[in-house]
């Protein structure tokens, strides 16, 4: 018994010693989706000040060490992790990527901010939030995922641009388009000759965040260029960890979705025997012909990628290689680009000197399908053959005229000719490249000094190549070349400073000042081979340069994490406009108020509650010409020389100027709050705004002899934008092996011009010569439909030529014509949905449009009876023909409110299914399937009810899309 006492003593004394003697704790910490060791992670004694970093291998060693300490492990984009020292002192620590962490930190202008610490309205986009599908453009990533952001791609074709507008419409003349950033770049909106949209040098799989700054308070940093949002592009950048590799690469299959309700050949064929006289009736051919079908085709694309990601020689990089070949659904429609970036982070002097060096390069070769086809194939008579073997024009079939035995010069070109017998081609090479320093000073490390210096520079070339065979009413043609040459240069340089201090450990400050210069030059030249034929000019050189210079200015505050205040000042100084009125200055405010962090908010359910409230001032004049302040002079046309003796010569006449041309100045309101509860299962934001655009830019008209022309660009109107917001995140369900989470957002969005000297006319269309079908007019929105109001029999068939007498003068004329409905939308909707289960992932992206109108020109142009047998050739007809019975063309027939349709609509844009195979050690395999276009629910009754700006008129149509596909990280 002595003795077990004895050692039952000595037990106990033992683990009194272990467990209060202090311990060395060596253990490695491993990413847990690869097991792949993470240098530079962040081993803090809970409490105390105490820790260390991993190294390069992951491993660490932490001195006097208790047990029943906490470790606290932290590296940035995981999360955090904690554990309770026990009588185990070599650990293997396992982290996990976390989407939430990383959403901590947003790049904002000229900096970065904790996103707790915003005071503005700013959407975060990671990599794991982007759409899944066949994504060619950049700006195909976020459609549909943030509120009052509106992305409409211009067409179907392979990488063809896109539009975006940030809470509606800012302008009347000028562009409505974002300020795109990318790597601290701000690039020229303009874009690039012979490329289909400015976004397509940069690869999307390179894309690692987007930044949405929409309003005023969080986007008068960037000044001028800002006024309809800014969206902030950052790119993938190196790691300081083992090197990891990645492969992805998809095949896509596409489809034509619909086509244009046109007759068939044997409605056509009735048709014409019951209305056309016995010469037009002899003119039916024999055939079937779906034109159609005969321009389209099922398209195939591909997509390969190559990344590279870890640490070189102590350099922490990133570099990649795509390659993309995607066919268009129109014959003849290509698009291959070949993409390559790099990024090296090198940091010296212990981390006090930081450089960030990034370099993007795209070669692109195009191949544009003519589409005047599109058309073509909706007009061309059905009962004619593709192929005539008497043909003088290759074999394709032509309408000819009996007189000269050329095609009818009235006639349209037989479709599948201009497809085959017209060569347009471009090739694009363009190089975005950028070096970022930062230097904490050493003896004030509150202050770092940044210098940032990039250029975006391309080089096109583009050639349109017509055969001698293409059908003409010109005898003596025998083919035709057009080339052009298109260089530009954008530099930037900025350089500015920023103070971040502490104060009591209760006051932040935040200081940014610095000054920014970027000038933009291009290069032009055109070559035309029939000008030169005829003895006119054939080359054309058109060089110009324009310069923006600025100074600007930002100070965060807050107080406890509680109370935060912003203050934005930026002059921008723009070349394009006189010296008096060259300068802007672009003031803006906001505060923020974290309610959740309040005393008396400490037993509440939230995780987050914010207000907050901004109000700012931004210019803009993106998209107005150069120098119109000048006289300028321009060249007169082939048509209009001026006649010495027997020689011919060009003259050069003034154009219009305006010296008191100024800035377009949008003022902006913002109230708005963010919410997280349940542990931040939901989360979100609402938003109300208020945009008043004052001295917009428009054509005016001036008096005789006191210009050299009737109208000039003038600031003569205003314009206010109201809208609200709402998103919200959630995830109703998560466990071990299943998790669900939605997203769902809406705007709603009123625009009205609020002042406008006089009517702008907009919205040509294909019917008469000269005419619009949309206005801009004071008290109404932007691009408002003007029409006459359409009367209907009992039947509701409308009655033709018969319109409502809204002035009652027993005349029908201009003065009856009415607003009727815009083509923007009142209310946007976004709903996204992702699932996993296990091993197994699916995403459903959808979106939904209402209140939007569009003008179906396609109807109001080739659903009237004439249109068939008119200029001794037969043409197909819209089957609006049926609904309408129109017999006649006529100016007020075209502008009938009949052709004005509900194109509200709901939209299945994508559903994804993937798998990950991750039995391998250090590899992961993830195989995947994607449907896109899935579903349109839509009264309208054209081809798609969207289309920017309203107008339905020979669309290009967006294809339906199947992707096989696999990603494999090693």
């Amino acid at each position: 018994m002595k003795k077990f006492k004895l050692l039952l003593i000595g037990i106990l004394l033992t683990s009194s010693f272990t467990m209060f003697a202090q311990q060395t704790i060596n253990g490695v910490v491993k990413e847990k989706a690869t097991g792949e060791p993470l240098p530079g992670v962040s081993i803090l004694v809970k409490g105390t000040t105490k820790g260390t970093q991993t190294d390069f291998d992951g491993n660490f060693s932490l001195d006097k060490v208790k047990t029943g300490d906490t470790l606290v492990f932290q590296y940035l984009g995981y999360a955090d992790q904690e554990l309770i020292v026990g009588a185990v002192f070599n650990l293997t620590i396992e982290l996990i990527e976390s989407s939430e962490q990383l959403d901590e930190i947003v790049v904002v202008g000229y900096g970065s901010i904790k996103k707790e610490d915003l005071t503005g309205t700013t959407d975060l986009l990671t990599s794991d939030d982007f759409n899944k599908g066949p994504i060619v453009s950049a700006q195909s990533l976020i459609s549909g995922k943030v509120a009052g952001v509106n992305v409409i791609a211009g067409s179907g074709a392979p990488g063809d641009g896109q539009t975006i507008n940030i809470r509606g419409t800012g302008s009347l003349s000028l562009t409505s388009e974002p300020l795109y950033v990318i790597d601290g770049i701000p690039l020229d909106n303009g874009g690039v000759g012979g490329s289909r949209n400015p976004l397509n040098f940069i690869n999307p799989n390179d894309i690692e965040t987007f930044v949405v700054l929409k309003d005023a308070s969080s986007t008068a940093i960037y000044g001028s260029r800002a006024a309809n949002g800014v969206i902030l592009i950052t790119t993938k950048k190196g790691k300081d960890r083992e090197f990891k590799f990645n492969i992805s690469s998809q095949t896509t299959v596409y489809t034509l979705r619909d086509k244009v309700d046109v007759l068939s050949a044997d409605q056509f064929s009735t048709l014409i025997n019951d209305i056309g006289t016995p010469n037009q009736i002899a003119l039916l051919g024999n055939a079937n012909t779906d034109w159609q079908e005969e321009i389209y085709t099922t398209a195939i694309g591909q997509d390969h990628n190559f990344s590279a990601l870890g640490n070189l020689y102590g350099v922490p990089m990133r570099a990649s290689l795509g390659y993309s070949e995607h066919e268009g659904i129109l014959k003849g429609d290509n698009l291959a680009r070949t993409t390559a970036s790099i990024n090296l982070s090198p940091s010296f002097l212990n981390d006090h000197l930081k450089v960030d060096l990034n370099a993007k390069g795209m070669y692109t070769e195009n191949e544009f399908a003519n589409r005047d086809a599109i058309g073509g194939a909706i007009t061309f008579d059905p009962t004619q053959s593709v192929f005539d073997p008497t043909s003088q024009y290759g074999g394709y079939f032509a309408w000819l005229d009996a007189g000269t035995g050329n095609q009818n010069n009235l006639a349209p070109t037989n479709p599948v000719a201009l497809l085959d017998l017209v060569d347009d081609s471009a090739e694009i090479r363009r190089l975005v490249a950028n070096a970022k320093i930062d230097y904490k000073i050493h003896g004030l490390e509150d202050l770092t000094a940044t210098i940032n210096v990039g250029f975006d520079t391309s080089n096109s070339h583009g050639r349109k190549v017509t055969s001698e065979l293409i059908p003409t009413s010109d005898a003596t043609f025998n083919g035709s070349l057009t080339s052009f040459i298109q260089k530009s240069d954008n530099k930037v340089f900025d350089a500015y400073l920023t103070y971040t201090k502490t104060f009591n450990e209760a006051h932040n400050l935040t200081v940014v000042g610095g000054h920014a210069y970027q000038s933009f030059e291009y290069d032009n030249y055109s070559f035309d081979s029939e000008a030169q034929e005829d003895g006119n000019t054939f080359e054309v050189v058109d060089k110009s340069k324009n310069v923006l210079l600025s100074y600007f200015s930002r100070a965060n505050y807050d107080y406890k994490g509680k109370y935060y205040l912003t203050a934005t000042l930026r002059a921008d100084a723009s070349s394009k406009l006189n010296p008096d009125d060259r300068w802007g200055i672009f003031p803006s405010f906001a505060a923020a108020w974290s309610i959740h962090k309040e005393s008396f908010m400490e037993d509440s359910f939230f995780n987050e509650l914010k207000l907050r409230v901004g109000y700012g001032e931004i210019g803009n004049i993106n998209g107005l010409g150069d120098y119109q302040f000048l006289t300028r002079y321009q060249s007169s046309t082939d048509t209009a020389n001026y006649q010495f003796g027997n020689a011919f010569y060009q003259t050069f006449r003034p154009e219009p100027i305006n010296k008191d041309l100024r800035w377009e100045v949008g003022k902006t309101f913002n109230l708005g709050i963010d919410f997280a509860f349940l542990d931040r299962r939901i989360s979100g934001s609402v938003n109300a705004y208020i945009k008043q655009t004052n001295d917009l830019i428009a054509s005016s008209i001036v008096d005789p002899f006191t210009n050299f022309g009737n109208r000039i660009n003038a600031n003569i109107g205003n314009m206010e934008n109201r809208g609200l917001e709402f998103n919200i995140n959630a995830t109703p369900i998560r466990t071990d092996d299943f998790e669900w989470s939605v997203n769902y957002n809406i705007s709603l969005n009123d625009n009205e011009i609020t002042q406008l000297s006089v009517d702008q006319p907009q919205g040509g269309i294909s019917t008469g010569v000269g005419n619009n079908v949309q206005v801009h007019r004071e008290g109404q929105a932007a691009n408002s439909f003007l029409v006459f109001q359409q009367v209907y029999d009992t039947d509701g068939k409308p009655l033709e030529g018969v319109f409502v007498d809204r002035n009652n003068d027993n005349t029908i004329n201009d003065d009856d014509k009415y607003i009727n409905e815009d083509p923007f939308a009142d209310v946007l909707m976004g709903f996204n949905t992702n699932i996993n289960y296990k091993n197994w992932d699916l995403s459903i992206q959808t979106r939904a449009s209402f209140g939007n109108y569009m003008y179906n020109d396609v109807a109001a142009n080739r659903g009237v009876q004439i249109n068939a047998t008119n200029n001794n050739i037969l043409s197909n007809l819209h089957s609006d023909y049926y609904n309408s019975g129109f017999t006649v063309i006529s100016d007020k027939t075209a502008l009938s409110d009949h052709f004005v349709q509900d194109a509200s609509f709901f939209k299945i844009d994508n559903i994804s299914l993937g798998y990950t195979l991750d039995k391998l050690k250090n590899t992961t395999f993830r195989f995947y399937g994607s449907l896109q276009n899935v579903l349109i629910i839509t009264d309208y009754d054209g081809l798609d009810p969207e289309i920017n700006l309203g107008i339905d008129n020979n669309f290009y149509p967006r294809p339906r899309s199947f992707v096989l596909g696999a990603n494999i990280n090693f």
